[in-house]
């Protein structure tokens, strides 16, 4: 069988894509997969990474503001979006086939709609709670509109065939077991606070962590493990200004990226992260209480909502970054942390919500419609 994938932008998009083609090639060794990206796009890098085969084609979202900047590039988005239609287009007709998967992103729009448009069968994954605006475009012509978050579906205008499937979570964040992870760390009964804003670090989540890891460096009460971010190398001089001694507090883990996190991730007692969809599937399927800080600088605001699905399921505490304080957060990890009924709640419900064979569900989808399809 033939595959190709389209998705791009951000590794909330890529990495979905890799992780159903990678289910795709263990099931099926003679699999030939395309992955079609954005030139310039970090999927250029991740998916040659990957080992897959990898063409590009052009294409730019649309300025929503309205000057004369704007209006120029808006200009090269439409110029660029006919290109890439007949780019793709091309690329598809040469490579024949079976199936057309996108995950979202600028990209999988030329890509889904020149598949559609020459009879081969396209399918969509919306990992988040609030769909893309290309999501929703595709969502049209789509033999299947594969959620990761059933909340997605209202926020479709159609009757489409929806299958609940969940984000692809890989393999090492499934297997990793909390006292082993701990042993691993040097880690004590202590409770566990993992923090991280994004591999380029988010300012004031950074700010807001200082008091609380400042304090744990004096009274050990939690053992802390927090990336920076690329952005966030001020971060270890502002907890020394406010009277952490990093050489002698051992229950602080202070760096500026965090390479393992399964193991870091199943350590962790409370979570205080972003609201990706790929971070909330990982949190759910290791069964960890977050809190959450949803990004205001996203599309859609689709962290807000991806954040309220856990919210409304008693999984997760929820603090909007334009609320975001030293005090609140202190006050919202304390609370957690402090109360091993809550942690206990918290963990079951985030676990309820876990799928943790999205792969597998995906990949039944994909065999079924190219099975359906074949039959016409």
């Amino acid at each position: 069988m033939r595959f190709v994938f389209a998705g791009g932008g951000t590794a909330g998009h890529i990495n979905p894509a890799l992780a159903i083609a990678g289910y795709v090639r263990e099931r099926q060794p003679d699999a030939e997969i395309l992955y079609i990206g954005n030139k310039g796009g970090m999927e250029e890098r991740l998916v040659p990474q990957a080992g897959f085969a990898f063409k590009t084609i052009s294409v730019q979202g649309f300025k929503r503001k309205i000057s004369p900047k704007a209006i120029k590039e808006n200009m090269v988005t439409v110029k660029k979006a006919v290109t890439a239609s007949k780019e793709a287009e091309k690329i598809i007709r040469e490579f024949q086939p079976d199936i057309c998967i996108g995950t979202g992103g600028y990209v999988s729009g030329p890509v889904l709609r020149a598949a559609a448009k020459l009879g081969i069968p396209t399918l969509i994954h919306e990992q988040n709670a609030y769909p893309g605006i290309t999501n929703k475009m595709l969502a049209k012509k789509a033999a299947r509109v594969m959620l990761a978050m059933p909340a997605a579906r209202e926020h479709f205008k159609g009757n489409y065939h929806f299958v609940d499937t969940g984000n692809p979570v890989r393999g090492d964040i499934l297997k990793q077991e909390k006292r082993t992870a701990r042993k691993q760390l040097g880690l004590d009964n202590r409770p566990v606070i993992l923090s991280f804003g994004g591999s380029l670090g988010a300012q004031k989540i950074n700010e807001s962590l200082a008091d609380v890891i400042a304090r744990s460096a004096n009274d050990g009460r939690y053992q802390h493990i927090h990336a920076y971010g690329q952005y966030g190398k001020w971060f270890p001089d502002l907890l020394r200004e406010k009277g952490a001694d990093l050489e002698k507090a051992a229950n602080l883990d202070i760096r500026e990226y965090i390479n393992d996190m399964p193991v870091c991730l199943a350590a962790a007692d409370v979570v205080v992260a972003r609201a990706g969809a790929i971070t909330l599937s990982e949190i759910q399927v290791q069964g960890k209480p977050s809190i959450l800080i949803p990004s205001p600088n996203v599309a859609e605001n689709h962290q807000y909502h991806n954040a309220m699905a856990l919210v409304n399921h008693h999984a997760a505490l929820m603090i909007e970054e334009k609320d975001l304080t030293p005090e609140k957060l202190t006050e919202a990890i304390d609370s957690l942390a402090s109360d091993p009924a809550k942690l206990a709640e918290y963990s079951a419900n985030a676990k309820k919500m876990a799928i943790s064979d999205a792969s597998k569900r995906i990949y039944a989808v994909i065999i079924e419609v190219v099975a359906t399809s074949k039959k016409k």
